[in-house]
């Protein structure tokens, strides 16, 4: 069963997990690896989103010393107090590379930039990624992973008769993963009404200007009610793990972007 209930009232991005929406964790993702300046791009329903961060609630997920019967609260830390989003329209049925050329402009100076798509939470080890795609200096990086559905690959002949049947899991493909990491010049693969899969990526295929960073831990979806359950347990036993301090030192926030959501990357100057 898909997320009917939700997709018709709310954009996937405001799926809530818990009492945030994905696109909070997608953000909070990667503000942990210190990628703090974000452009969301906006189609269906976007005010929801805006609505959203303008009437932010820091209280909710953040330490706060309550006195003075209430008439004081005093936050003794923050969220994303030192996030800077800007908000873009992008049409509401145009395609990721559409909306990525409506926001060339916002990227102006940007030598490289990730982009992701909405729905997807991971434990990617971005700085790992990153390092990755400098390494190999190409046009375009994107994570694949195997695919994560329980479907069954059915294999037969002309007669019709089953030769095999495997897990699609276990068929050795993989998937694109929905991270991406392009360098500025992406745009000059990128017409008006073309996809960023479909068109633009196959060029540099073509050019041989595209890599993939292959990763096999966790990867979910947000597209049916048993992902949406499955992602949530994921993320309390994720805070659960780090308040228990099984990570040490090194503190584990598994949170991922946005409806298609574009944000600048860091460069080396520590500037997002």
């Amino acid at each position: 069963m898909r997320l009917r209930e939700f997709s018709d009232k709310i954009p996937k991005p405001m799926v809530p997990i818990g009492y945030r929406p994905i696109v909070w964790y997608i953000m909070k993702y990667y503000a942990h690896f210190g990628h703090k300046d974000f452009i969301l791009c906006l189609g269906y329903l976007g005010d929801s989103i805006k609505n959203y961060f303008v009437n932010y609630d820091e209280y909710l997920s953040n330490d706060f010393v309550y006195s003075k019967g209430g008439s004081k609260l005093s936050l003794l830390n923050k969220d994303i107090d030192d996030w800077t989003i800007t908000f873009a329209d992008t049409g509401i049925n145009t395609s990721l590379g559409e909306r990525l050329l409506s926001v060339k402009k916002y990227l102006k100076g940007e030598s490289c930039f990730l982009v992701n798509y909405s729905d997807v939470l991971t434990d990617l080890p971005l700085p790992e990624m990153i390092s990755h795609f400098h390494n190999v200096d190409k046009i375009g990086m994107f994570m694949v992973t195997p695919p994560q559905r329980s479907f069954h690959i059915v294999q037969f002949d002309e007669n019709k008769e089953v030769n095999e049947i495997s897990l699609l899991s276990k068929t050795g493909l993989w998937v694109n993963g929905g991270y991406f990491i392009f360098k500025n010049a992406i745009f000059d693969y990128l017409n008006p009404g073309d996809d960023l899969v479909d068109n633009a990526c196959q060029k540099l295929v073509l050019k041989n200007q595209l890599s993939v960073y292959p990763y096999q831990g966790t990867w979910i979806t947000m597209d049916t009610f048993k992902e949406k359950k499955k992602n949530k347990r994921w993320m309390i036993c994720t805070v659960e793990e780090r308040h228990l301090g099984k990570f040490g030192k090194k503190e584990s926030w598994n949170w991922l972007l946005p409806d298609h959501a574009v944000r600048k990357l860091c460069g080396p100057t520590g500037r997002a």
